[in-house]
């Protein structure tokens, strides 16, 4: 019985290493389509963030099963836990991707937004992107100070926000409406992630030392 508690537990770290890395994908591709207005990325993107809630479905029903079947205690129910949560979080990851790709299609064949603006908010995607490989090789590796720094990034994502509000708000880019919404949301859409992936740095702290790290 507790070899196959051991292996399920091994498919369900199989699953939320696969979860991470089409995370990663997604990203990459949505700053790729977001840089380039390929619409045949971006409708990959979009395509692709199904498999991703499939994914957390599967990681949802076998944690489920493990609680109830198992009963597991101490290190063990904290895996289970946190892949539960982390599942999650990743979710929401793919879904801030998809989000991303849909403001570059809906825009096609044009940028959402002009320079400088335009230019910021592709550094911020790009950083997004550093960001979620760094995720997917921390739920592999489970390194305790891959996740501080993923923690400290965090940072940077935050003052790219900034400063394109800085740009949003100037006069001299003479934004339309729309212009002013895809900025605001892609730039909402861009730091969310790395919350997100802030999130998934302290899951994997507490799985690792049975708690958290303040900062």
């Amino acid at each position: 019985m507790r070899d196959i508690f051991h292996s399920e537990l091994t498919q369900l770290e199989r699953n939320l290493e696969s979860m991470a890395s089409q995370v990663h994908t997604a990203m990459k591709r949505a700053a790729s389509a977001l840089r380039t207005g390929d619409i045949i990325v971006a409708e990959q993107v979009i395509d692709a963030d199904e498999r991703i809630n499939e994914l957390q479905r599967d990681i949802d029903d076998l944690c489920v099963m493990l609680l109830a079947r198992q009963q597991p205690v101490a290190g063990d129910l904290r895996h289970v836990i946190s892949a539960l949560r982390m599942a999650q979080t990743l979710e929401r990851q793919g879904d801030l991707a998809r989000h991303v790709a849909a403001i570059a299609r809906g825009r096609y064949p044009e940028h959402p937004v002009p320079d400088p603006l335009f230019s910021l908010l592709v550094k911020m995607s790009d950083a997004a992107v550093e960001t979620s490989a760094s995720v997917s090789r921390l739920i592999e590796e489970k390194d305790i100070d891959l996740a501080r720094a993923i923690s400290d990034n965090d940072d940077i994502l935050d003052e790219l926000q900034r400063q394109s509000f800085d740009l949003i708000i100037n006069p001299e880019l003479n934004l339309s409406r729309q212009q002013v919404i895809d900025a605001v949301l892609l730039a909402r859409f861009l730091e969310r992630f790395g919350d997100h992936a802030t999130s998934v740095a302290r899951r994997v702290t507490f799985l690792v030392l049975g708690s958290t790290e303040e900062r």
